[in-house]
């Protein structure tokens, strides 16, 4: 016959901590303790930061939405922006179909971020030489202007020209 393994009690002792049912226990807590705190972080930020309102009813914005539409096309205008952040300074080009500057009866502007309000800006429009201006105080990242006017004609005009200034 084959040889015997002869084992000794010294060879089966163990080494190092045991793991019991209390130490499993732990483990689960401390994990879904930092799991559950990580979504109530995330939960709380999102909240605080981000209103989620555009507009009171969706439904009642939707009802003359295309004639909204059809009309501001119909004005045939275009808009951009340009701001230099070393001067704090936004421009804002505003033409008709033929290229020439458009002075709205009535027109305001809102600088915001598209995440949170706390950088929101309502701008302080100067128009000379064809285009608007405004001190703003920017930093890299997303940025949305929102425009609002009215034509001489009645008809509104709302744009929103988001863009990002690089790092």
């Amino acid at each position: 016959m084959g040889k015997a393994n002869k084992m000794t009690e010294a060879d089966n002792t163990r080494t190092g901590r045991e793991l019991t049912g209390r130490h499993v226990l732990y483990m689960f807590i401390v994990g879904f303790g930092i799991i559950i705190g990580v979504n109530v972080y995330m939960a709380t930020e999102a909240i605080s930061t981000f209103p989620g309102l555009e507009v009171s009813s969706s439904y009642a914005a939707g009802q003359d939405f295309n004639e909204r539409r059809d009309a501001q096309e119909a004005l045939h205008w275009t808009s951009s922006v340009e701001v230099d952040e070393e001067a704090g300074l936004l421009t804002l080009h505003l033409t008709d179909a033929d290229g020439s500057p458009v002075v709205p009866a009535a027109f305001t502007a809102l600088l915001t971020r598209p995440t949170n309000q706390l950088e929101d800006q309502n701008l302080d429009l100067t128009f000379a030489n064809g285009v608007y201006t405004a001190p703003v105080q920017v930093s890299d990242g997303r940025w949305r202007l929102r425009m609002t006017g009215t034509a001489h004609d009645g008809t509104a005009y709302r744009r929103n020209i988001t863009f990002t200034l690089p790092d």
